[in-house]
């Protein structure tokens, strides 16, 4: 992490810049594009026939974390993530790595080993790639993975009236900064390691035949940054209840200690304008802004299903609370 300025997600451009960079953009001939920039997504999905699509992205970053094998799992789980989130599987990916030269060769074995070890985790084979010289070292996943055509989860597709979900708790920029700063201990460290490490694999096929409306993985925007996208692209208002958001262990604590990363003031500017927040606790918004790094799925589906959702996940043992709620207006509401 030395030699890093900024590491994980919170590496992100910007993402008010981004989204004025990229306004406008349109792939020329995009009759089988059916998810490119327009609007952007967790992933490109190009049509190959009435049965399949293919899923692409492409993902990487500088390190976060000391231990290589880490870095190298964490990385290749964002990456996967994306696929997942649009409701595909992953089939093949590809190494995208930039390190120092003077980095010995067992540093870079242990980042590639640890990445193909996920990728093989999440169905997929690690097929190669490309690794350039640079003085920062960053590393990352292109993958490509496969969807019905039908079986699209866009992040615009919120409806009012759905429940809104989260797959994973928050806080992992809070707990690695904290942890850094001596305010979060080891234990805590190695729970927020845990679940970016997480595949959201099983939390897809889970979901899947719920047939959600909308989803996407909350990731460098973090929650608020990834609700407003949610909502605004898809005509809506999203009302989260700030108690009902799960916090690592620590995160709050680290909060409450004035920690923040480099992530937060960047969502701030991207988002804030349209978080409505009146008298929360500014450690639970700053949860809420905070970087993610392989975060949960932030799902809407129909509130009728919301039973049935958490009685599958409960019969799975996997992670999911109820955050909210999709309702006619604008923008996101934080009560």
């Amino acid at each position: 992490m030395g030699l890093t300025v900024g590491g994980g997600c919170a590496a992100k451009y910007p993402a008010a810049r981004l989204e004025e960079l990229l306004k406008g953009f349109v792939p020329a001939d995009a009759q089988n594009l059916l998810i490119g920039l327009s609007p952007a997504d967790d992933a490109a999905v190009y049509k190959l026939d009435d049965e399949r699509a293919l899923v692409f992205t492409l993902d990487f970053f500088p390190p976060l974390v000391d231990d290589p094998a880490t870095f190298g799992r964490i990385a290749a789980t964002n990456a996967l993530n994306d696929v997942f989130a649009m409701g595909g599987v992953p089939l093949v990916a590809l190494s995208i790595a930039a390190f120092p030269e003077e980095l010995p060769n067992e540093v870079l074995a242990a980042v590639f080993a640890a990445a193909d070890e996920q990728v093989r985790a999440a169905g997929a084979l690690l097929a190669g790639g490309h690794t350039i010289r640079d003085a920062e070292p960053k590393y990352g996943l292109a993958v490509v993975g496969t969807v019905h055509p039908d079986g699209i989860w866009p992040k615009s597709g919120a409806k009012v009236g759905d429940a809104v979900f989260l797959t994973k708790p928050l806080g992992t920029g809070l707990v690695l900064a904290g942890h850094g700063k001596g305010i979060a201990d080891q234990a805590q460290h190695a729970e927020a390691v845990r679940w970016m490490t997480t595949l959201n694999g099983a939390a897809a096929e889970v979901l899947r035949p719920f047939e959600p409306n909308a989803v996407t993985d909350v990731t460098g925007f973090g929650l608020f940054g990834h609700a407003h996208e949610t909502a605004d692209r898809s005509g809506v208002r999203i009302r989260i209840d700030s108690t009902a958001m799960p916090a690592l262990g620590g995160a709050l604590e680290v909060a409450r200690e004035g920690v923040r990363t480099g992530g937060d003031p960047r969502n701030r500017d991207f988002a804030a304008a349209h978080v409505t927040s009146d008298g929360v606790d500014e450690a639970l918004l700053a949860l809420g802004y905070d970087a993610q790094t392989a975060g949960g799925l932030l799902i809407t589906l129909p509130s009728d299903k919301a039973l049935s959702l958490e009685a599958e996940f409960r019969a799975r043992d996997l992670f999911l609370r109820r955050i909210g709620s999709v309702e006619d207006g604008s923008g996101v509401v934080v009560d």
